[in-house]
């Protein structure tokens, strides 16, 4: 297939751009940059993509009707994986407007460009934190979630729920497929996991939030991928599948995971748990077991392993100098 991904320089969005691509299918990128981090990290992640002649990356805003219609105008598109999105909770709160404005907008843009070139495919990026802390655990895709605990919450819902206008209107597949809080190389760098290892290697405090009972269902980057390619494949039909690892992990036991796999202690300072923090994430995955063969390989232990290598690599250059010897 030709596969259009938006946010493909990404973290999920770089991983399964190799993927695709290692796969058979020509890939084509549509990134902003945008500087929520620095914009270089994400060129350096597609460095290796880059060997690949069935690959090509292209510059714009998913807000842009002209720059998303001249990446559709320029051939057949089959399918879209549509990851590009303001992310991030606690910033949502300060901004609410642009993060409507970039993942709803930006969303309503995509699908009006989609249905003009009858282009029917797309897998939306949501997340676990559409379940808010109102609903039962572990969470299933069919639970009642009008609680929204942020304004990133509400925009991915109002997401899912655009997606579900497009397939009843014009006959889409669509698979919202809602991730539960991802990690592993190359993981931006607000996020708890990668700031936590940073801290530790650099001898700076830990911040835990509360006492440390906050828990998440943590999702190594390796087995989303899996399930996105899985769904571009197998799905048809208006879907909303989670994609987790079913293991719920408190915050205290994380960072003592993070200590033995570094050998090294954490200093650890307390503050209040932020507002628009939900308490716990869960996923039922029993759907995606079924629909997908979805089944995730990678132990928490392994996965973080793996995104401490890669830190510490980025830190000597070594994961970059890498990068650059294979793509020479």
């Amino acid at each position: 297939m030709k596969i259009l991904i938006t946010g493909g320089a990404g973290f999920i969005g770089s991983h399964l751009t190799e993927r695709l691509l290692a796969d058979g299918h020509q890939v084509i990128v549509f990134d902003n940059f945008d500087s929520y981090y620095t914009p270089s990290l994400k060129r350096e992640n597609l460095l290796i993509a880059q060997l690949y002649d069935t690959f090509r990356v292209v510059e714009g805003d998913i807000r842009h009707e002209a720059e998303l219609e001249a990446v559709f105008a320029g051939g057949t598109i089959d399918a879209v994986v549509h990851l590009a999105a303001k992310a991030g909770v606690r910033p949502s709160l300060l901004e609410p407007e642009v993060y409507m404005d970039v993942n709803l907008t930006g969303t309503a843009v995509l699908l009006k460009v989609m249905a003009r070139h009858k282009v029917h495919k797309l897998v939306f990026a949501s997340s676990s934190s559409v379940y808010g802390n109102t609903v039962t655990s572990p969470f299933r895709e069919d639970a009642v979630i009008d609680v929204p605990q942020s304004p990133y919450a509400a925009s991915k819902r109002a997401g899912e729920l655009l997606c579900r206008t497009y397939s009843e209107l014009h006959g889409f597949s669509i698979s919202c497929l809602r991730f539960f809080t991802v990690y592993g190389p190359r993981q931006r760098p607000e996020m708890a996991i990668h700031k936590f290892i940073d801290q530790i290697l650099h001898g700076e405090s830990v911040t835990m939030y509360g006492n440390g009972f906050t828990a998440r269902d943590y999702t190594f980057v390796g087995d989303i991928v899996q399930g996105i390619a899985a769904s571009l494949n197998r799905l048809s039909g208006f879907r909303i599948i989670n994609l987790g690892n079913s293991a719920t992990v408190p915050l205290s036991e994380l960072i003592i995971t993070i200590e033995q796999c570094m050998s090294r202690s954490a200093k650890i300072r307390t503050e209040p748990i932020p507002a628009g923090d939900v308490f716990s994430t869960c996923a039922d995955i029993s759907e995606a077991r079924r629909l997908l063969d979805y089944v995730p390989q990678t132990s928490l232990e392994a996965g973080l392993r793996q995104q401490i290598a890669w830190q510490k690599g980025r830190g000597s250059g070594d994961d970059v100098n890498r990068k650059l010897s294979l793509a020479a």
